[in-house]
């Protein structure tokens, strides 16, 4: 689908965030009465044009950007840098003075400039961060205005509008469902949720839960992957959860680097050294009856040799020499200074989706009621596996397709898992669909939280059900219950997300089908097991990292369950450690998290913002913090911690853009490389800053 750039960024906040409407934990009826809004008609054309004027259009506005000029000039508040233009001026009045040539400070101010134009080369990553939040949003939107639906640029949308929306559908604005049918929507871009949200209109949601848990709402940005809805806006442009993000990537600034603090404190000393020099020889001078003038000469000659002009040079020349190392290593640095962070990083603060693991709902294991048995996911499985994965891929509408070679997955997650599953065995989809073709079928819904086919199989018509196991189990009269409960609850407490599947023979199809009719008296024939799954190497990862002294932590949008499972796998979890939830972290003061956050290894349901006060208690312990991470929802801490490190190939651009580093190779390892040739470049410009001296 084409995406059009239609949201920029401004520093002139609209109407502020308190006077929102938080639409999540009011009813419908109070949602359209607070916004004066009819969920038939719509809003007229003359109070959207009242509207538009009052919240302004649905963009986040172009900020002014600071000149190139302006830029260039900010270079020279490194007090190495004034001390150096100093140097270079006195040296000029020497050379003057003596007759000889203007060598060395011309010298000296090149190397100045030379420096100053890389900096200005490197200072556009929050620009580019917030432009690329232009990419995430809807061109266009589906609205209904004087009982009529039309469709309008995105921009022109205000609170109160209705929308409409379908499969494929870029969220447009922040809204309150008023109506969905099977409506799922991929939120991974806000939550970092690698499963699409079950989104249901009636669903009774507290104040303060997170946006992952809000499963009345939708927000700009996101997408459908399934169903149709209706809602009405609730909060455009920079008001919305898409311009509160744009909104902490603008407020968070950079402080110096640990290299940077260090040589501005060396800059001070050289300063302090030079002017101990002049006073010196000037005494001397006196007390030897020189003329002044030729005291002063002499005084700021020593003075200018003992600064070294050539180390800014020298460092940005080793630093250079690191960036092209880590980049055959597949890590690509945007800043010159983040190389030596590296070096110093005492806290790697990792994304899980994405960047632990694969982002990929992938089925791992399989039980078949008819057998008893649990089976891995493997090339040859058990007939009774098989026979589960084949009906459970008849009653899936996911494809799977390749693309030089690689598995591209179209739809829900969780059915191109099973899909995908069902080829390792030999079982292509549309093989199976061509000798078992679909007669009819039930789609799945919110309510139900079922899918169901009916299927020709051998000469017989089989209805075939998948879903909620919860909900499939009451339904089925036979099959062995008592053990698929068992192992529902043991893949639960693996943190798997489970599905059920049952079927039935049928002897007449059905003019009509209904769920009483084809939901009930089932037999059921077994579970699938699925899961976003750790990416191989991460935890050989995890164990470098602790083994250099580096603590690992996972922050997360994801359940608490889910996220302390992976954690636990890879190591990040110990025990005695603790795993929280957003919730809990929002009832902390910052002091109590400065306090505990050394105890903490896993952040679960946790918003932008979250993620930014954990990366501020770190750095208040002293620790030189590492954020990875691949989503719009860890930009602002990308962009908040020592280094940020985004993903190159899944990472989103604002992610990139916010970021110090990108691992072009998406691999959590070769941020583990990175920081060993981090701190090989710090050690090497020690040796050489004590070289000069």
């Amino acid at each position: 689908m084409e995406k059009i750039l239609f949201i920029a960024y401004s520093v002139n906040r609209p109407p502020g965030r308190s006077n929102i409407l938080q639409a999540h934990d009011i009813s419908i009826d109070q949602v359209l009465d607070q916004l004066q809004s009819d969920p038939d008609q719509g809003l007229s054309i003359a109070e959207t044009s009242g509207r538009l004027n009052r919240y302004g259009p649905n963009q986040l506005q172009a900020a002014r950007k600071k000149t190139i000029w302006q830029r260039f000039m900010e270079q020279f508040k490194d007090v190495m840098i004034i001390i150096l233009i100093i140097a270079a001026l006195i040296s000029f009045m020497v050379a003057f003075y003596e007759g000889q040539d203007f060598f060395e400070p011309v010298l000296i101010l090149l190397i100045v400039a030379i420096n100053a134009v890389m900096g200005v080369a490197q200072e556009s990553k929050a620009e580019q961060a917030l432009e690329a939040l232009q990419e995430i949003s809807s061109p266009q939107a589906r609205v209904i205005r004087e009982g009529r639906e039309s469709i309008i640029p995105a921009a022109e949308l205000v609170p109160g509008d209705i929308i409409k929306l379908e499969a494929g559908d870029y969220i447009p604005a922040d809204a309150r469902i008023i109506e969905e049918f099977s409506l799922k929507v991929e939120e991974a871009v806000l939550t970092g949720e690698s499963v699409p949200s079950e989104k249901d209109a009636q669903a009774q949601v507290a104040a303060n839960a997170p946006l992952g848990d809000r499963f009345n709402m939708l927000y700009s940005g996101c997408i459908v992957s399934y169903g149709t809805a209706k809602a009405i806006v609730t909060a455009t442009g920079m008001n919305s959860e898409m311009g509160k993000i744009a909104h902490l990537l603008e407020s968070e600034t950079e402080g110096p680097t640990p290299l940077q603090q260090k040589l501005q404190m060396l800059g001070k000393y050289m300063g302090f050294l030079a002017l101990g020099v002049c006073a010196v020889i000037f005494f001397i001078g006196l007390a030897s009856g020189m003329k002044l003038v030729e005291i002063f000469m002499i005084a700021v000659a020593l003075a200018v040799s003992a600064i070294p002009e050539g180390l800014p040079a020298i460092v940005t020349i080793v630093l250079a020499m690191g960036v092209q190392r880590m980049a055959r290593r597949n890590a690509i640095i945007r800043k010159l200074s983040a190389v030596e962070t590296l070096g110093s990083a005492s806290v790697i603060c990792s994304d899980k989706t994405g960047t632990l693991t694969k982002n990929q709902m992938t089925l791992v294991k399989v039980y078949a009621a008819d057998t008893g048995l649990v089976e891995d996911i493997q090339a040859h499985n058990s007939p009774g596996v098989r026979k589960v994965l084949q009906y459970a891929t008849l009653c899936s509408d996911g494809r799977v397709e390749f693309e030089q070679g690689k598995e591209i997955h179209i739809g829900d997650p969780t059915e191109t898992s099973i899909v995908s599953a069902a080829l390792k065995n030999g079982l292509a989809q549309d093989e199976l669909n061509r000798i078992y073709p679909r007669l009819d079928q039930l789609p799945f819904d919110s309510d139900r939280k079922l899918m169901t086919t009916i299927n020709a199989i051998d000469g017989k018509n089989i209805v075939i059900v998948k879903g909620a196991f919860d909900v499939l189990v009451d339904r089925c009269n036979a099959g062995d219950i008592e053990a698929a409960r068992k192992y529902n609850h043991e893949f639960g407490q693996m943190a798997f997300r489970v599905l059920g599947l049952a079927c039935k023979e049928i002897q007449v199809l059905p003019n009509s089908p209904s769920s009483e009719e084809l939901e009930n008296g089932l037999t059921f024939m077994g579970l699938l097991a699925m899961i976003d799954p750790p990416r191989p190497e991460a935890k050989d990862a995890v164990s470098v990292c602790r083994q250099a002294g580096i603590k690992p932590v996972m922050i997360t949008g994801d359940h608490l369950v889910t996220a302390s499972a992976i954690a636990a796998d890879l190591s990040i979890l110990l025990p005695g450690d603790h795993a929280i939830t957003g919730m809990e972290l929002a009832q902390m003061t910052q002091e109590e998290l400065d306090e505990r956050v050394e105890g903490i290894s896993v952040y679960a349901r946790v918003a932008p913002e979250d993620k930014i006060r954990i990366v501020r208690a770190w750095q208040q312990r002293g620790a030189v913090v590492s954020m990875t991470g691949d989503g719009v929802n860890d930009a602002p801490a990308l962009k908040a911690a020592d280094i940020g490190c985004a993903m190159g190939i899944t990472g989103t651009d604002v992610a990139r853009g916010a970021s110090d580093m990108v691992l072009t190779d998406d691999n959590f390892a070769t941020i583990v490389h990175a920081v060993r040739e981090g701190r090989s470049i710090y050690d090497n410009i020690k040796r050489t800053v004590g070289f000069l001296l």
